[in-house]
């Protein structure tokens, strides 16, 4: 397979916090289009792998590449801008705006006015808040929340803050979004809500990397799943791969998966 076909490639990235090694060497390479799965027990390095391709840690070693453009000591928003999207384990909506309003904190990263015009509320500022409201509606849309639009964000219950925040995570407009646990917290009909429009994100041709616990959502939407200890990758494979493999039900799944 060309290096093309990739999207992400981490190659030996470590992570010292002081004394504590919290990612040793990890590597791995995700396909365009995929759904990424990475898993493993809690203090793993799930969450910390995310931080250091998304610029919230530099990495203390190692490569990171998206799309053959290196990210090594990009700022959080320098990796947006490349085309990178998360959402976050703890919902982070900006609870005094509405829903509609949250989303559009998002598309303006793309906007092209600078602070004088928007100062001025010219024509061009005119057009491209109309264009935002637009797409902020699609988006919304798309992600069941339109018929709330006009609502608080905090009046919202949990899982529609959930897909909110992927909704503005979308807004940007990127090839590749991290999602952090996005099904915790859920009951089942949200929990299988949220694995259909998982999906229909990737029908989108937007390539997903999944952090996440519930191991029927990841196996059951996952076309690779990774699996991390103690900052280590154990293990990648499919998803029968994964269930079927040793040093994995050892580690995480269990004798009863």
């Amino acid at each position: 397979m060309s290096g093309s076909d990739y999207i992400l490639e981490v190659e030996n990235i470590s992570k010292n916090f002081g004394g504590l090694q919290a990612i040793n060497r990890l590597s791995f390479r995700v396909e365009k289009g995929q759904i990424f799965s990475i898993i493993g027990p809690n203090g793993a390095g799930k969450t910390t792998a995310i931080n250091l391709i998304t610029g919230v840690y530099p990495a203390t070693s190692g490569e990171i590449y998206l799309e053959g453009r290196q990210l090594y000591k990009k700022s959080p928003y320098q990796v947006a801008h490349m085309g990178i999207a998360r959402t976050f384990q703890n919902v982070q909506v900006f609870q005094n705006m509405t829903v509609r309003e949250n989303v559009m904190v998002g598309l303006h990263t793309k906007s092209r006015a600078g602070f004088l015009r928007c100062l001025l509320h010219t024509p061009l500022v005119m057009k491209e808040e109309k264009i935002i409201r637009e797409k902020a509606d699609g988006m919304l849309g798309f992600l069941g929340l339109d018929s709330k639009a006009d609502q608080p964000a905090a009046g919202l219950p949990y899982g529609d803050q959930k897909r909110l925040e992927m909704a503005r995570s979308l807004a940007t407009e990127p090839r590749l979004l991290f999602l952090d646990e996005p099904v915790a917290g859920l009951n089942l009909q949200e929990t299988e809500q949220m694995a259909r429009t998982i999906l229909n994100i990737q029908d989108k041709g937007i390539t997903v990397v999944l952090v996440e616990h519930d191991m029927n959502l990841v196996m059951g939407i996952s076309n690779t799943v990774t699996v991390l200890n103690y900052g280590e990758k154990i293990a990648q494979g499919s998803s029968e791969e994964i269930q079927n493999n040793p040093k994995v039900i050892e580690a995480y799944l269990g004798k009863e998966f």
